[in-house]
């Protein structure tokens, strides 16, 4: 094999793949990516077994072939390289050699035949979806998945369809996220699934170079997005998830009306004295304000009062500080409509009762 690119090209494709490969494997060649020369440019595969992800890039082929090699070592070399510089790619007798302008390096390889691929079949459900409507589904959702691996079905973003649109939910316990969009042409008779956070994290990676349509296609198992040149294949999580509808609450009585910027910025200055374990911040709720507050025993006591629109009963909530930003992170408009019933109860959080976004966040005792 032997082939020459031009660095950007090549950094830019091997940013993409060798995310994926994982820093401390026990089998060698899923350290490796896979590099195939074809008369029309080269191919670079990466996987970890549940997600695989395939690029196709241009580049002048002499001599077609296949190899594998270390995906973070070729990663390295090339970011390394000159800006501009052509890179020529070679193997011979089980190495390959790298070069750019005066710079050489020589790496092992490992057989083309051992690197394992995820069946590359056709997948039932297809269908389009703009990436500006797949990055919002992840942005004001992802923040919500679980990390916590006893609870593997938690960990990645549930997307089905109700009431004839698509929904995207992901919660840890703590909060909950659900953002609702319009139900693609073809997306009709779609599985419930649950997309997995590796595969989430790097979805969104690629979604910043990408613009338009994106091609989706998936079964009860597997999911599988084009995106520009790269192709990202990703196992499903095998789990049920719980029915979230049952903790979205539709009753709560207070409503407070808050600017989330003002809101936020407050939560903030007064968390800085909150400690690393409870971070929690109390609201005293009064009539048009809102006080917020937080007791430290180590390092004291901060409060910051916010104007508000609140006509209900004065009350008193805590929530955990981190979560109440996540959330209002994720608010575009001007106002915050926050629905409370008690300090034990779920709140509900959104901008309005037309957003397509909603948040439920659980309180803490303060």
């Amino acid at each position: 094999m032997k082939a020459t690119v031009e660095r950007a090209t090549l950094l830019k494709c091997l940013g993409h793949v060798q995310s994926v490969v994982e820093r401390r494997n026990t089998i060698p060649i899923l350290s490796n990516v896979l590099i195939e020369a074809t008369g029309d440019g080269l191919r670079l595969m990466a996987t970890d077994l549940d997600l695989q992800v395939v690029e196709s890039i241009e580049a002048s082929v002499a001599t077609p072939g296949a190899t594998t090699v270390s995906a973070h070592t070729l990663f390295d070399i090339v970011r390394k390289l000159p800006e501009g510089s052509q890179v020529e790619l070679s193997v011979e007798g089980g190495r390959m050699t790298v070069s750019a302008g005066r710079y050489r390096s020589n790496l092992a390889t490992l057989p083309r035949d051992d690197f394992p691929v995820i069946a590359e079949s056709d997948l039932p459900t297809r269908f389009s979806l703009p990436a500006e409507t797949l990055r919002q589904l992840i942005d004001k959702t992802r923040f919500a998945i679980s990390t916590e691996e006893t609870r593997y079905y938690l960990n990645g973003i549930f997307m089905h369809v109700a009431d004839g649109k698509l929904r995207a939910v992901a919660t840890d316990g703590h909060r909950l996220a659900r953002v609702t969009t319009e139900l693609p042409d073809g997306a009709t008779g779609m599985p419930d699934i649950i997309v997995p956070r590796k595969c989430v994290g790097e979805v969104r990676k690629l979604l910043d170079e990408v613009d338009g349509e994106l091609e989706v296609s998936m079964s009860s198992s597997k999911i599988r997005l084009t995106l520009g040149n790269a192709t990202l294949t990703s196992k499903l999580i095998d789990g049920t998830f719980p029915d979230y509808s049952r903790v979205i609450p539709t009753a709560n009585d207070k409503l407070l009306r808050v600017d989330p910027k003002s809101f936020a910025e407050g939560v903030d200055r007064v968390a800085a004295i909150a400690s690393e374990k409870t971070r929690a911040v109390k609201l005293a709720l009064d009539r048009d304000r809102v006080t917020l507050s937080v007791t430290s025993p180590e390092n004291g006591t901060a409060a910051e009062e916010v104007p508000a629109d609140y006509v209900s009963p004065p009350f008193e909530v805590g929530f955990n500080a981190r979560y109440l930003l996540d959330i209002l992170s994720e608010i575009e408009g001007d106002q915050v409509e926050v629905h409370l019933a008690d300090a034990a109860a779920p709140t509900l959080i959104r901008e309005d009762d037309k957003s397509p976004a909603l948040y439920v966040l659980m309180p803490m005792r303060v």
